[in-house]
């Protein structure tokens, strides 16, 4: 079992400019009193085929945490675009919200998020290049994916500590296939998503999901 569980995440500020801050309030559980920090962190998928274009927007510091329920907003300034392909601006990404425990990542919620123009005409007929500043960004905040990897949450109890434990996957778009769903907020609606395009992240091995 683990020591720490998010029992639930909700996305503010959605849908909003490409360039608007994130803004996610997080509520978890822990178990059982832990000495070190927890390390929250929100990464941006610049590309589904090349990690090398992740963006890390943000990574923060919680604890020590002792037994109870907690809740705190986390907010990170958006992705840089000129470290983005310009072919990747606009269209379908991942981000992922992450926490690791002495440096052992230990959950994972991913959401994809829709990129695209906020003029019918110029998504009808985009521009040669890309006018960031009319972009708008909608995170599918009702369809999170939760993946859980085991690690140890009290090293020093063992013999070998944490070195025993598995590492998790690189964080990339190929994370979102076969995971449970961590369960929306009752105001989330899914009525006006854009279909997502799966081949932008169906690659590479998947990572081991435990209930």
């Amino acid at each position: 079992m683990s020591a720490v569980n998010i029992t639930n995440v909700t996305v503010l500020d959605n849908p909003a400019a490409f360039l608007n801050p994130f803004q996610f309030e997080i509520s978890y559980e822990c178990l059982t009193p832990l000495k070190d920090d927890l390390e929250w962190k929100l990464t941006y998928v610049g590309s589904a085929e090349d990690e090398t274009y992740d963006q890390l927007l943000e990574s923060v510091l919680v604890g020590p945490v002792n037994v109870g329920n907690y809740r705190f907003v986390l907010q990170a300034d958006p992705p840089d675009p000129s470290k983005i392909r310009e072919e990747d601006i606009t269209g379908v990404t991942v981000l992922l919200l992450t926490c690791s425990y002495m440096g052992q990542e230990f959950v994972r919620v991913g959401y994809y998020v829709n990129n695209d123009y906020d003029d019918e005409q110029l998504r009808e007929e985009p521009p040669p290049k890309v006018l960031i500043d009319r972009v708008q960004r909608n995170i599918l905040a009702d369809k999170p994916r939760v993946t859980k990897f085991p690690i140890n949450f009290h090293p020093e109890n063992s013999e070998h500590g944490a070195e025993q434990q598995p590492s998790s996957p690189h964080h990339s778009a190929e994370a979102l296939n076969n995971e449970e769903e961590l369960q929306p907020p009752p105001s989330a609606s899914a009525a006006d998503e854009p279909p997502l395009d799966q081949e932008a992240i169906d690659s590479g091995p998947q990572p081991s999901v435990t209930a």
